[in-house]
């Protein structure tokens, strides 16, 4: 007995030391690896450039090599971003080494603002005389579809198929669901097209929903149909045709209704860029964005004006939040010193965010509006800008929106969760409160609210939307009237916003980043981005916890893992909300 437990204690120490040696090589491994991450690279001649689409493309990069290891499959991705790509594009037009891009297409969305971003800077790079061939082994979706229409030439796989449909909104309704569980979410909001509440409320969707949700994906899809039109000499009436009867779906089809210029392999592809490259015999250069970030960047003149750009992704949170959120205390102290910093001389914040809690949103409104006062302050919006996403945009002295941009959505909600029937007939729990003063226990996720309770309750919704209508009203020169009239919740496409005074131009992070520069007088400047990243070695802690179970949860998922990301979701509506209705899905 005494030799059996010897031998189990012998082999569980043994797997202790095994694993613990395992995982210092490991890090020291990693080490190594960001210690050389951020050595140059020399580009060769006759290269092309590899833009990844269909992927997920995040506003900011991050050049750790922590940042992009997966350690539920064990692999090691770059996190190339908007701003990556952008800067490159640019870049490789004026690199004698880089002869064109191909674009090689996913199945994943990036969001259609971005998408278009890359699409004009794609069309500003032809203008170089540089070739761009766009290439689909599996299915090109329809977003890829609309940035590889910029290209010169558009290949597919002779087996592969093409997604050209037109948009489609979908919303997810939780009232039946909730109300098995004994659950009833009681809502106070102000603004009649506030749809981020209906899920909650009703099985369907509310008329002024339905039409904002119309208005809305019709502008976005009107303006994707006029650029591909144009790009590919298609007209606006055979796309929607083609759309309609789905008459693109099957390679030969696309093929003959002009969607796409060749079917052919991936062999036939390599022959194709070794003639567009000029490199003879030999196959050209395959050069990655990430690998291309890292090339010998021309010298640019010294400078100590700074522009900074600030990245605010997710949703707004209280508190300090992470890469993935807009931690309210956190950007306010971000914006603060950038706004004390003389050498700052203008700042652009970047928004891609559906909003979130509201009292941290006047926080961030609070130091931009301070900001204002003293230097230019730009906002560029993403996929998404809205709610408490344009409470943080409105006191900018100029806004920037994408035409595919969801902004808007100038409206406000409570949500409080009624818990009694899922205890009481559910589970059998019985609830009993004892209070010093009447309303001691408000509010209450064990009982409904009595009408007193939701006068009060209504009391905080209308002043924090009629904050929020002031705060537009005085950034946006308008009065509190029309503002309302253009509020309520109601959702605009970038379109539509720049159409009733909500932004005032067109464009996309590059455009902004001008912008603010000429706002500020400086025509020589370094861009300075901010937020710092999240410590290499907390990352990958963070990494080795709960990003494993979450990834392969979404792995399992698949295209059904946006339930997952909408459910998490419900965990941060706490407090009064001023958010998109962030259970739509346009795709």
């Amino acid at each position: 007995m005494k030799s059996f437990i010897k031998f189990t204690l012998a082999v569980v120490a043994g797997i202790i030391i095994t694993s613990m040696l395992f995982f210092v090589f490991l890090i020291a491994g990693l080490s190594s690896l960001v210690s050389s991450g951020g050595k140059p690279v020399t580009i060769g001649p006759n290269s092309v450039l590899v833009l990844n689409a269909g992927v997920e493309i995040p506003d900011r990069g991050n050049d750790s090599p922590w940042a992009g290891i997966n350690f539920a499959e064990m692999t090691y991705t770059p996190v190339v971003g908007l701003n990556d790509i952008l800067n490159n594009i640019r870049m490789a037009s004026e690199d004698d080494n880089i002869k064109g891009i191909l674009i090689e297409n996913g199945i994943n969305s990036s969001g259609w603002a971005v998408s278009g971003e890359i699409r004009e800077a794609i069309s500003e790079f032809r203008k170089s005389g540089k070739f761009v061939v766009s290439y689909t082994d599996y299915l090109l979706t329809q977003q890829c579809y609309y940035l590889s229409s910029a290209a010169d030439m558009i290949f597919i796989n002779p087996g592969a198929m093409v997604e050209f449909k037109g948009l489609s909104s979908e919303v997810v309704f939780f009232k039946n669901a909730l109300e098995k569980l004994g659950i009833e979410v009681q809502v106070t909001r102000h603004g009649k097209f506030k749809g981020a509440v209906e899920p909650f409320m009703l099985n369907r969707l509310s008329e002024e929903n339905r039409e904002q949700i119309t208005s809305y994906t019709g502008s976005i899809w009107k303006h994707i149909v006029e650029n591909i039109s144009e790009s590919r000499g298609i007209t606006a009436e055979r796309l929607n045709l083609i759309a309609d009867n789905l008459s693109g779906s099957i390679s030969s089809e696309a093929l003959k209704q002009n969607l796409v210029d060749g079917l052919m392999f991936r062999d036939q592809l390599t022959d194709t860029l070794r003639m567009l490259a000029g490199s003879g015999d030999r196959e050209p250069d395959l050069v990655s964005m990430a690998k291309y970030s890292k090339a010998q960047k021309p010298r640019s003149v010294f400078s100590t004006d700074r522009i900074s750009v600030i990245y605010a992704a997710g949703n707004i949170v209280a508190g300090k939040g992470n890469e993935t959120s807009i931690g309210g205390k956190n950007y306010a102290e971000i914006i603060k010193k950038e706004r004390l910093d003389t050498s700052v001389k203008a700042i652009v914040l970047r928004i891609n965010s559906p909003g979130g809690e509201s009292i941290s949103s006047e926080m961030i409104w609070r130091e931009l509006w301070l900001a204002r006062q003293v230097k230019p302050v730009v906002v560029s919006m993403g996929n998404y800008a809205a709610s408490g996403g344009y409470y943080i945009a409105c006191p900018a002295t100029k806004i920037y929106s994408n035409p595919e941009t969801l902004s808007g959505s100038i409206g406000v909600f409570g949500l409080l969760p009624n818990l009694s029937g899922l205890f009481e007939k559910k589970l059998g729990l019985a609830v009993e409160t004892v209070n010093t003063n009447r309303n001691a226990d408000f509010p209450s996720v064990f009982r409904p609210m009595n009408s007193y309770e939701k006068d009060v309750m209504l009391m905080s919704i209308e002043q924090v939307y009629g904050d929020f209508t002031e705060k537009v009203a005085q950034g946006r020169n308008m009065s509190v009237a029309q503002v309302d009239n253009i509020g309520q919740g109601r959702v605009w496409s970038g379109i539509s916003a720049m159409e009733i005074g909500l932004v005032d131009e067109l464009g996309g992070l590059y455009e902004a980043i001008q912008g603010a520069a000429m706002l500020a007088g400086t025509e020589s400047y370094e861009v300075k981005e901010l937020p710092g990243h999240e410590d290499s070695y907390a990352r990958l802690m963070e990494q080795l916890s709960g990003d494993i179970m979450m990834k392969k949860m979404k792995k399992e998922l698949g295209e059904t893992a946006v339930y997952l990301d909408w459910l998490n979701g419900v965990r941060e509506l706490s407090g009064i909300q001023a958010r998109l209705p962030f259970f739509i899905n346009v795709r």
